[in-house]
């Protein structure tokens, strides 16, 4: 691991991991990135915010704690009886000590390479963006066959979208301040950087998609309202955009390897067109 300069004692990485009633998933999202390989020489410190918890979340993740003491890492569990993730990610952020900030959903598993090869390309002076490779997985079938088309979508193949789980380094995080009130803190957090900024590692991550058509319409529904909400608020971050064009021609030949799977992502896609929005967010599982 090259260009550290942590002070001894101090994190090299801070992950930060907002969690609402996720007690069927911290277990495995923190067992994952304990596995993380990474030198025993560099602490990395582990926070997990439950936030508006009406289940166990917290009391598992603190059943993890010995297995990152005996790696050198902390695991503190911050517990918030109101809810909403910003707010979250805010706490997270003020205990926070490493230079590398590492923002991680709780049903997101990490593959062991991802955390040292984003704090390799994060070891820099300039304001750097990171993110691992997404590998959208999903149970259903119509949520595989969305998921088929989606990870060809070129945004998706070919820029860092930063789904689920999103790295910057200190120079990046004084981009900003406390997170805005917002609906997508991932895409504010991206186009805060330029796209010479933003660096995809090789290495991947699973990140689930709703399950079954209606919660995919409302899933997609919010992610719609949450960019457009920043074109609306934040409009001069838009030139940091680098979403490549879906033309014609792509969608046709996707049409043709994979009717099934087109046609719900393009169903999904109008249904958002045609149904009014409700407010009823879906959570992404």
């Amino acid at each position: 691991m090259t260009g550290s300069s942590e002070t001894p004692g101090t994190p090299a990485v801070s992950v930060i991991l907002p969690a609402s009633n996720e007690a069927a998933l911290i277990g495995g999202c923190l067992e994952a990135l304990c596995a993380s390989h990474w030198p025993d020489e560099a602490p990395v410190e582990v926070i997990v915010i439950a936030n508006g918890c009406r289940d166990d979340t917290a009391e598992r993740a603190r059943a993890k704690t010995p297995a990152f003491a005996q790696r050198g890492w902390t695991l503190q569990v911050l517990e918030r009886q109101e809810g909403g993730k910003l707010a979250a990610l805010d706490a997270g952020d003020a205990a926070a000590r490493g230079a590398t900030r590492v923002y991680l959903d709780a049903d997101v598993i990490v593959a062991p390479e991802l955390l040292s090869q984003l704090h390799e390309v994060l070891s820099c002076p300039e304001p750097r963006y990171a993110s691992g490779t997404v590998n959208i997985t999903a149970r259903s079938a119509v949520s595989r066959a969305y998921a088929r088309i989606w990870r060809q979508v070129p945004f998706m193949a070919q820029c860092v979208p930063g789904c689920g789980v999103f790295a910057v380094n200190a120079t990046g995080r004084g981009r900003w301040g406390c997170f805005p009130d917002i609906i997508s803190d991932d895409t504010f957090v991206r186009l805060n950087f330029t796209p010479d900024e933003r660096v995809g590692v090789p290495a991947r991550y699973d990140w689930p998609i709703a399950e079954g058509f209606d919660r995919l319409v409302r899933v997609r529904r919010r992610q719609d309202a949450g960019v457009a909400e920043i074109e609306s608020r934040y409009p001069a971050l838009v030139a940091n955009d680098d979403k490549p064009a879906f033309s014609a021609s792509d969608k046709l030949a996707m049409a043709l390897r994979d009717p099934l799977g087109f046609a719900v992502y393009t169903g999904v896609a109008l249904s958002v067109r045609l149904r009014p929005a409700s407010g009823d967010w879906s959570r992404g599982r």
